[in-house]
Order: structure tokens, then C-alpha cells, then sequence
């Protein structure tokens, strides 16, 4: 026999779907606050997933746990677009495919850091 624990944050039917392979799991309901914690801890999950295998899929489930995150703060989709329209108002989109290389800041004589970015072409 083998057990593996994960302590994750999972899909409301994972639990049926790994009960009807004929293993059996053990789950739990958490505080809002747990699950809110569990979500976060999720969100870079998928988004690490995402960057191993950039498919249309991974996004998904990003977009599956951001919801998630958004409904249990109280807020809705559209709460969320709102104050993604208002960002890009201010501070622009990620359209134009802008990179920031460095800065220089003539008022001051403390060297800035240098972060190297690889850029995918």
C-alpha cells in the first residue's frame, strides 16, 4: 500500500473521481481563511505549471483558481475587471510587447541593480 499527501487545495470533484479509480482519499472543509490560504499557495501552482507547459489548459486553471479567489473575497468578475481597466488606464497593458532593460537615475549616486531578464523571442 502506498500513501502520498498532499495538504492541497484540489477541484471540488477530485475526491469522486479518486474514490471511482477505486483509491481512496481523505478530505477536508476548511475555514474561508484556510481555503483562501490554500488558494494562494494553489494560484502559484498553476502558474508554475503554466510556465512548464504554456498551453491553453494551464491558463484555464489559472483562470479557475483566480476565480475562486475573487468569490471568496466577496468580490465578483466584474469587481476584478474594473480594477483591471483602471490599472491599464493608468500604467498601460502588455501589448506592445515593451522589455525594461535598466534606469538610470542621474539625481542620485547610489548604483542601481541590475536584474538580468531572459527574453523569449
Amino acid at each position: 500500500m502506498t500513501t502520498i499527501t498532499y495538504n492541497k487545495a484540489v477541484r471540488d470533484r477530485i475526491p469522486e473521481i479518486i474514490r471511482a479509480s477505486g483509491k481512496e482519499c481523505t478530505v477536508e472543509q476548511v475555514s474561508p481563511e484556510k481555503w483562501l490560504e490554500l488558494l494562494n499557495q494553489k494560484l502559484g501552482e498553476e502558474v508554475a505549471e503554466y510556465q512548464a507547459e504554456p498551453s491553453l489548459e494551464e491558463l484555464a486553471d489559472i483562470l479557475e483558481v483566480m476565480r475562486a479567489i475573487v468569490s471568496l473575497r466577496g468580490e465578483t468578475w466584474e469587481d476584478l475587471e474594473r480594477a483591471r481597466v483602471e490599472k491599464a488606464k493608468k500604467r498601460g497593458g502588455f501589448e506592445e510587447r515593451v522589455v525594461l532593460h535598466q534606469v538610470v537615475d542621474s539625481t542620485t549616486s547610489v548604483s542601481s541593480r541590475v536584474i538580468p531578464v531572459e527574453v523569449k523571442k
